[in-house]
């Protein structure tokens, strides 16, 4: 809700302070523009990055708009499934423990929270935990780096889509000051292509930018 309301309030602003400057409303109304600009950025967002991270991309503009799954609710439960669990381990010990992380979906204790079970980042996460303190063998400082390491990989894999789309969106002021630039027809084409390139290079990690 509050993201329609910041878009309504970004163009009202824009088109409301350019009105008030007397300008001409049908000069905003570039549609070439929007289909050079705007299909290039497309393009090389396809080309730079794999599918599962444009599958993230789609998921991620869908969910703006939706509300978010995680709030007071599901953080209470999680609260009380996680003193279960310590529970049941100061109670039996933590081999106790392995077989709710080995069967969650048969686990007395994850069982009663099925909005956790189905969320498939934080069960494994979870569950991979209990299998390091339950194994043995491993110190708790350790225990607690993988934890750490743990989700420093989920936050990285997380943050890809995030990074495609800021590095489409530092490349579009670059592409229209440089179309503009081009006096001729044959080198605004020219230079767009280029653009084009320096971004697919700089975005895949497989050549630096040197534009």
């Amino acid at each position: 809700m509050f993201v329609i309301v910041g878009i309504v309030i970004v163009i009202g602003a824009i088109v409301g302070g350019y009105l008030m400057e007397h300008g001409n409303i049908r000069v905003l109304l570039q549609p070439a523009e929007l289909v050079i600009i705007g299909g290039a950025a497309l393009g090389t967002v396809l080309i730079a990055n794999p599918l599962y991270i444009l599958k993230k991309i789609v998921g991620g503009l869908a969910g703006v708009f939706g509300g978010s799954k995680y709030g007071k609710t599901q953080y209470l439960e999680n609260l009380k499934m996680l003193y279960e669990l310590f529970s049941r381990a100061r109670k039996e010990g933590l081999m106790a423990l392995e077989s709710d992380s080995d069967n969650p979906e048969q686990s007395p204790v994850f069982s009663k929270y099925p909005k956790f079970l189905k969320d498939h980042h934080a069960l494994p996460f979870v569950c991979d935990t209990i299998r390091m303190a339950a194994g043995g063998g491993i110190e708790p400082f350790d225990v607690d780096q993988m934890i750490e390491n743990d989700m420093e990989a989920h936050h990285h894999d997380m943050a890809q889509p995030v990074a495609a789309l800021s590095t489409m969106a530092d490349a579009l002021p670059g592409w229209e000051v440089r179309r503009k630039r081009s006096a001729t027809r044959w080198r605004r084409r020219w230079w767009e292509l280029s653009w084009v390139f320096c971004f697919v290079t700089d975005s895949s990690g497989r050549l630096r930018q040197t534009c």
